[in-house]
């Protein structure tokens, strides 16, 4: 069977066929270009544009877009090239250490014992697409210089595959591995990672909430065995999961795949010089010019917390002045102020800061895709630390024991509104701490945020669609034309309108949804002992989260380009340092608040601040010992993945050994007997004395390995010379 031949009757692991290709008119990608108002531009970009894929072998069709783009059918032309291409990333994924033994040189056999997945292909064909032309692909890079008009470039959904996932789900309380494995064929490794992250998270959330549960009816709030539970669990699940995801990497193939880095197209490199290994031209960015960038990275924390910081800060004195000693009128209405200056500066604080990241980010330089999102997530991490955890800190260790000392500066505020009220003096009531307001933040925190959060990322988005295609067609309407203006054939009609809809879907992005899940975390870890069934709420949350992010995917935006990856990337680093925070957080808390719910009431002198600082240490002291131990009991623990690469190893060098040393060289030794050394001894002393004896004679060395023949002689004269010696002395 030819290559050709053996791709096209490829399956994927499930036994199916590739079936999302057929129900989509065999499309891989649709490539959506807008059309400029210049004509000749309009027309020289598009020649340009199908020149550049026919070029890498891939065939083409357009058809109408919505009226202001065209949409381009890219496909593979030649199914053998794609064969060529797949087998040529299998060699390299085993020179790079991916894979632990090379592919067949047979290459119908090598698709034979490893199907080719729809992920697979399109990954590779997206590769075809965008990778750099020295590199052997198009070059298409959406919305960058030349290809400033090609806005989106994504593949199809597989509609009869998305109403099977989604509708398999709904009935399953758990993920198994085979939900898994059809995740990861259809949209790549990075994504099934985030499920099986979230699987598992939500699997190890069952202890937290059955304990918190118990907690909350007999241990009450700010318990110190609850937040050494806690603190516990995290480690464990942390140290879990760095196992786990390597498990899975080894058993989806993908280990070490991020050492095969894809280069960056706005990477602007300094000089050229040859690599020292391969003696090629590589492209080089000075170390310390990234450096002196990447300091920047300080101020630029600096400036997150000093920007937000004091954003809450002043909304958060504003709250406690008009809910605490604030009396007059319109006291009701005047509490939604600081919520509404959040919610109007907040995003727009937020924007600004993550614009500034990025840019700041750009001007690292990175040469890869993979380090510049890294580093572009570090910085986003610590803008989300700030705006997710400020008020809760601010209410523990500022509110909470330093509360009184605020009453002096609540009088600028009876001052300025003094100023807007004529009607004598402005009401006022005395000020006391509220010890509910912690655990009313964390209720918000836990349940209402994550609602809120649910709605915006789910429903919303489906509300905008439905009211932007009513807009559509009101406007079609009033112009006097029809909405869909666009004569199609009838049996491409159906299809088109989906592809339509799809490229006006967003993008979707796995770093959002481990973003959600990361602050989450850092929620059950830092701040739980405030609220003990907080794990509770986040385990029914992520019941519902795990089913909606899926529909997200299915119908709320395009279909995500299949990446690999063989970890969560450096999500892994939050997580580990979240726990860690969490252990020095959550002590600090149960310190101040055990025993009382009011803790110090606002007044400093109650704080102990050395037993404060020694329960902290201690904690962090006990989190490291802890962390210890549970990574060697886990080091112990065998695992399927594991296993299976130490089995593929051994295997490869067993072949290695057959191809050097022969069929025998793996084959059982003869076990060793007096009788069979004997025989081996006495052939080759008879053959090294008829040599001497046709050559007259030889060296002392030769002749001191003749004087006796065999082991029975030798024995003989053992025992003699035994007999023979002098007993020791007593």
């Amino acid at each position: 069977m030819s290559s050709q031949e053996t791709l096209e009757t490829l399956s994927t692991s499930d036994g199916a066929d590739l079936a999302g290709l057929k129900t989509n008119m065999n499309v891989d990608y649709v490539i959506q270009y807008n059309i400029p108002s210049d004509r000749a531009e309009a027309e020289a970009g598009f020649i340009q544009l199908i020149e550049a894929l026919t070029k890498v072998g891939l065939a083409s069709e357009v058809r109408h877009g919505d009226g202001s783009s065209l949409l381009v059918f890219v496909k593979v032309a030649s199914n053998q090239y794609l064969a060529s291409q797949i087998y040529r990333e299998r060699v390299q994924d085993w020179l790079y250490s991916v894979r632990t033994s090379a592919p067949e040189k047979d290459v119908a056999k090598a698709f034979e014992n490893e199907p080719v997945t729809e992920a697979e292909r399109l990954r590779l064909v997206y590769l075809l697409i965008t990778k750099p032309k020295n590199e052997g692909g198009a070059g298409i890079t959406p919305n960058v210089g030349l290809w400033k008009q090609v806005t989106s470039i994504f593949p199809l959904h597989d509609q009869s595959f998305n109403t099977s996932w989604i509708k398999t789900w709904s009935k399953k309380s758990f993920l198994d591995e085979e939900d898994l494995d059809h995740m990861r064929n259809k949209f790549g490794e990075s994504v099934a990672f985030y499920f099986a992250f979230l699987q598992s998270y939500f699997a190890f959330q069952i202890f937290p909430a059955a304990f918190g549960f118990g907690a909350w009816l007999v241990l009450g709030r700010y318990s110190w065995l609850y937040a050494f539970a806690t603190s516990l669990w995290s480690v464990v699940f942390f140290e879990w999961w760095k196992k786990k995801e390597v498990d899975l990497a080894v058993q989806w193939g993908v280990r070490n795949v991020s050492r095969i880095q894809h280069a960056r197209t706005k990477f602007q490199w300094d000089h050229e010089a040859p690599d020292p290994v391969t003696g090629e031209l590589v492209k080089h960015y000075p170390p310390m010019k990234r450096l002196q960038t990447q300091l920047l990275q300080v101020p630029f924390a600096f400036a997150c917390v000093l920007v937000l910081g004091a954003l809450y800060m002043f909304c958060f004195s504003i709250e406690i002045f008009l809910t605490q000693v604030y009396d007059g009128p319109f006291k009701s209405y005047l509490t939604f102020t600081p919520t509404i200056i959040l919610s109007g500066i907040l995003p727009i604080l937020t924007t600004v800061l993550t614009k500034f990241a990025d840019v700041l980010t750009e001007r690292e330089n990175y040469p890869t895709n993979d380090t510049h999102l890294s580093a572009f997530i570090r910085k986003i991490f610590i803008i989300n630390f700030i705006t997710s955890y400020t008020p809760l800190l601010i209410s523990a260790f500022i509110y909470m024991p330093f509360g009184n000392l605020m009453i002096p500066y609540f009088q600028i505020f009876t001052t300025t509104a003094g100023k807007f009220y004529t009607e004598g003096s402005i009401a006022t009531q005395e000020f006391r701490i509220n010890p509910d307001r912690l655990k009313s933040q964390m209720v918000y925190s836990a349940v209402t945020a994550q609602l809120v959060n649910v709605a915006l990322e789910f429903v919303v988005p489906y509300l905008k669609r439905v009211a932007s295609k009513k807009v559509e067609e009101v406007q079609a309407k009033r112009n006097g034309e029809s909405v869909q203006s666009v004569q199609d054939a009838p049996e491409e009609h159906k299809f088109l309108e989906r592809v339509r809809d799809e490229a006006k879907l967003d993008v979707y992005d796995v770093a959002v949804d481990y973003r959600e899940m990361v602050v989450q975390f850092g929620y059950l870890s830092l701040f739980s002992s405030i609220w003990p069934l907080t794990p509770v709420a986040f385990l029914i949350n992520n019941w519902v989260e795990l089913r909606s992010d899926a529909m997200k995917i299915a119908m709320g935006s395009q279909r995500p380009i299949p990446w690999r990856a063989d970890s969560i990337g450096p999500w892994l680093n939050s997580l580990g340092f979240l726990s860690w925070a969490g252990s020095l957080t959550s002590s600090a808390i149960v310190y101040l608040f055990s025993g009382d719910s009011e803790g110090p009431g606002g007044d400093p002198s109650k704080v102990d601040v050395v037993g404060l600082l020694v329960t902290v240490l201690f904690a962090e002291h006990l989190y490291l010992g802890t962390q210890f131990i549970v990574r060697y009991v886990l080091d112990q623990i065998d695992s399927p993945g594991l296993q299976k690469e130490r089995k593929e190893r051994f295997t490869t060098r067993k072949c290695l050994l057959e191809e050097t040393l022969g069929p025998d060289a793996m084959s059982a030794a003869v076990p060793p007997s007096p009788r069979t050394g004997e025989k081996i001894t006495l052939a080759a002393l008879e053959e090294e004395a008829r040599k001497l004896s046709v050559g007259g004679g030889g060296t002392p060395e030769q002749m001191f390995w003749l004087r006796q023949q065999g082991m029975d002689e030798t024995i003989a004269i053992g025992r003699k010379l035994i007999s023979q010696a002098k007993p020791p002395k007593s």
